[in-house]
């Protein structure tokens, strides 16, 4: 029997992923059963025969929303109806984590994740969209290029194939492949901050700039990455060079601000910016001055940085 053609957003999505799987063996898809990444799952079986490669897919239950069993049941099912493997795993979510129930989310996510995939991609379905929400929200809270730089297309073992793909192709590619994605309610709860930004915020800036807002966002951040990629290596050679340890940075007096800034963000990369201008500000201070950081204290001496951490 013939194989059905894709309608033209559901290729848009599966050629997206299968520009990013081939010469691989084996990857994962991350699928929570919402449009993103309900539409990614389904991409990756044609794009997987069509590079050789072997694909499967996890379902994370977060246990968090009353009925999550239910759907994840129902995303396994209606995945392996279309002849993919697909699993369920169950986290526990911390509702004590210090960086909140989002953070605390996405870490237990990740872990099953990993634990499922070994070393293989592990491919999510954030698109242009959320790439565009990602960068808005850097701006607002003053970060630097790495942060506004947002989702990057490969951040270690997590792939992110559909960041050139618009949200709205991701639901009309579950429309052209027949299925009924799930609509995560947090989406558009307003308790959280990016629910906000996607059901307040952009629209607004689309009513005002225009609707091109959302792409020219992203790339900003494509931008942002090549030019961030470059100053960080700029940073790791001048660490090499001065002999920069885990505990002791040297030489930065009289370093140049953006250089000094990045060098010592990668000297303490759990640290936000705040962190590291007032580290930075020890340097013009007077010998002995300390500053209290994530994990420990820095103290200057002589123009030397010294790192203590606490146990």
């Amino acid at each position: 029997m013939a194989r059905r053609e894709l309608g033209p957003a559901a290729l848009t999505v599966a050629q997206a992923i299968e520009r990013e799987v081939r010469g691989i063996d084996r990857f994962v898809v991350g699928c929570s059963g919402g449009p993103d990444s309900l539409a990614l799952a389904l991409g990756a079986k044609w794009a997987a025969r069509r590079s050789g490669a072997t694909a499967s897919v996890v379902i994370v239950d977060h246990q968090l929303q009353d009925g999550s069993h239910e759907v994840a049941q129902r995303t396994r099912d209606l995945l392996a109806d279309r002849g993919m493997d697909a699993c369920v795993r169950r986290v526990e979510v911390d509702p004590n984590d210090p960086d909140g129930p989002e953070a605390a989310a996405r870490t237990a996510r990740r872990v099953a994740l990993v634990d499922v995939a070994g070393v293989a991609p592990i491919l999510l379905g954030h698109t242009l969209d959320d790439q565009a929400e990602q960068v808005l929200l850097s701006l607002a809270r003053g970060s630097g290029a790495t942060s506004l730089a947002g989702i990057r297309p490969r951040a270690g073992q997590f792939w992110h194939p559909l960041l050139g793909v618009r949200r709205a192709q991701t639901v009309q590619a579950c429309q052209e492949w027949g299925v009924e994605p799930w609509h995560d309610p947090h989406n558009s709860d307003p308790r959280f901050l990016r629910s906000r930004v996607r059901t307040e915020v952009m629209p607004v800036l689309e009513d005002v700039l225009g609707p091109g807002v959302a792409d020219s966002l992203a790339r900003s951040a494509t931008l942002l990455a090549g030019e961030d990629a470059i100053v960080t290596a700029v940073a790791a050679q001048w660490a090499r060079d001065h002999e920069v340890t885990d505990d002791v940075l040297p030489g930065l007096r009289g370093v140049e601000p953006g250089l000094a800034r990045r060098v010592v963000k990668n000297w303490l990369p759990e640290s936000a910016m705040v962190h590291v201008d007032a580290v930075l500000g020890l340097l013009d201070g007077p010998g002995g001055a300390g500053v209290d950081i994530p994990g420990g204290r820095v103290e200057a001496r002589r123009g030397t940085l010294y790192l203590t951490r606490r146990v």
